[in-house]
């Protein structure tokens, strides 16, 4: 299979290049700046904006589906850092993104979202929600659920992976899935495990048009 991946210069994004590319799949990224991404075989890196339709249709060129770790960037970590990318960034892509797939009849698209977006929110401990509503964070929790809405209006084979506080621990660790807030998620789990849920997603037919929340188990 050959799989577009938007975001892949993300400390996330990243993690899922490299284990596409392990896991035997051609790859087509899209960057803004292609320098960010190391050459390697069966990747194809296309330089261009991801809320540019005709960067979208190139990148798309040949591919049975796609990868989405766009999220709303801020200037740094802070929750009330200033944003780097428009308030509407994921859902304006994530129109266009569901019209080109439709024409070109992609199989899946797989997309991270995050835990506490939509009816998740309540499930959420009092002091995050607090941070999403007063802070910049609250921006992508907004977007990510217009995005979805999106996706669950359209034709399309998806996956919506909504992980919950991510870390950069390389331990390898097993992952739970919760539906419905049962059984109850943990708190963490590292980038590299959302990466293999990701991936995997892409061929697990279970996992077509739902919407899972993934912890370290």
């Amino acid at each position: 299979m050959k799989i577009l991946v938007l975001g892949a210069t993300g400390r996330t994004g990243k993690l899922v290049l490299k284990r596409a590319l392990a896991d035997g799949f051609e790859v087509h990224c899209l960057a803004r700046n292609s320098n960010r991404i190391k050459p390697q075989q069966k990747l194809t890196v296309i330089e261009g904006d991801a809320n540019d339709i005709q960067d979208l249709q190139k990148a798309l060129n040949g591919c049975d589906a796609i990868i989405s770790v766009l999220n709303i960037s801020r200037t740094s970590d802070f929750p009330w850092a200033p944003l780097k990318t428009p308030k509407t960034y994921l859902s304006n892509v994530m129109h266009k993104l569901t019209t080109i797939a439709q024409q070109e009849s992609i199989n899946k698209i797989v997309i991270c979202s995050a835990w506490g977006v939509a009816e998740t929110n309540k499930n959420l401990p009092f002091w995050f929600r607090w941070i999403i509503e007063y802070s910049n964070i609250g921006f992508a929790y907004k977007d990510h659920e217009k995005q979805e809405k999106i996706l669950y209006s359209s034709e399309l084979n998806w996956t919506i992976v909504r992980p919950v506080g991510l870390t950069n621990s390389s331990q390898k660790a097993s992952i739970q899935e919760s539906w419905n807030n049962q059984p109850k998620p943990n708190l963490l789990v590292s980038r590299d495990s959302v990466a293999r849920c990701l991936v995997n997603s892409i061929t697990r037919t279970d996992l077509n048009r739902k919407t899972v929340v993934i912890s370290k188990s």
